[in-house]
């Protein structure tokens, strides 16, 4: 029997990141890349000393009340832990990690896309050559939102949000973001601070979501928030689905509110939204903001970071709780 403490993948993580684990622990590896529900996860609590979950498995109340006490460690695959009833988990006295800093680029990069390509319609010109549609071209022909000089509304001035900022001041865009606490004027780099939502929504040609879903922003994106837009606006979504009403959304697009949206994530995933889909002025991608090799490999490494730090009797740099 290995002297090794014992950890579960949930999911197949990267070829790196297997390859260290391997060389470090016991691993079981999810060879299938299946996804992991609540009995898998209350099963294996009895057979591991750590888990390495990805955001799709389910640390809920009723989960963590059955996990085994063998389990010591749930080292996250991921930024976000609303998956993961924080609460719980520290009464049952399992660390808790995640991993920041190392995805921040990846998802802003995929913002910018959708931002980029909810505008110029992206989606439907690319439908069109495919399909040996395009036959023709005038000056009124795939008109679509200039970004160049826009207000761009920024919701969550974290990492990322802070990366998207930065981004969009290459495109000459006048930034304005709303979040818990004011940035100091050096990171701030001249974004404009709205202390209330209502005041940042009414100054978003584009607005960006990069908040965490909590039970105070879950719906944030209502009819209301988004009746305070102004006409045209371009909602951008590569935090959580859980932070837009879908129907109040779909409602807005409908109504020729909003001129488009550029969505990374659903209310429901996979799947996403199929209502959505008639809607050629929805820019749509299936939660890949972080999707890159190097930042794979980095989320990975950190996971295990922590790992290596708990295990060795140290505070892992990435503890939540």
């Amino acid at each position: 029997m290995s002297s090794k403490p014992r950890v579960w993948l949930t999911r197949k993580l990267s070829d790196n990141t297997q390859a260290r684990a391997l060389r470090d622990y016991d691993v079981i590896l999810n060879t299938e890349d299946t996804l992991s529900s609540s009995e898998d996860i209350v099963r294996m609590s009895g057979e591991v000393d750590a888990i390495i979950p990805c955001h799709s498995e389910l640390f809920d109340a009723a989960t963590v009340a059955k996990l085994d006490s063998r389990l010591k460690i749930v080292a996250n695959h991921s930024v976000g832990v609303d998956h993961c009833d924080l609460p719980a988990l520290k009464a049952k006295g399992v660390c808790v990690t995640n991993t920041p800093d190392v995805l921040s680029d990846a998802t802003a990069e995929i913002a910018m896309l959708l931002l980029l390509g909810a505008a110029r319609r992206a989606a439907e010109g690319d439908a069109m050559v495919r399909s040996g549609q395009w036959d023709s071209w005038s000056p009124a022909f795939m008109v679509g939102t200039q970004v160049t000089g826009k207000r761009l509304g920024i919701i969550g001035m974290g990492r990322v949000g802070q990366v998207m900022a930065r981004r969009a001041r290459g495109f000459d865009m006048e930034v304005h973001y709303h979040s818990r606490n004011q940035l100091d004027a050096g990171v701030e780099q001249g974004a404009t601070y709205h202390s209330s939502l209502q005041s940042l929504l009414g100054v978003s040609d584009f607005l960006s979501l990069h908040c965490p879903a909590t039970e105070s922003t879950t719906g944030i994106i209502d009819e209301v928030a988004l009746s305070q837009l102004p006409d045209g606006a371009i909602l951008i979504n590569t935090a959580r689905g859980a932070l837009v009403n879908e129907a109040a959304l779909l409602s807005a697009i409908e109504s020729g509110k909003l001129a488009a949206a550029g969505l990374d994530c659903f209310e429901t995933e996979p799947g996403g939204n199929n209502k959505f889909n008639q809607h050629a002025n929805i820019f749509m991608l299936p939660h890949i903001g972080s999707a890159t090799f190097e930042t794979r490999d980095a989320m990975g490494f950190r996971a295990l970071d922590n790992l290596d730090a708990f295990f060795a009797g140290k505070t892992p740099r990435d503890r939540l709780v």
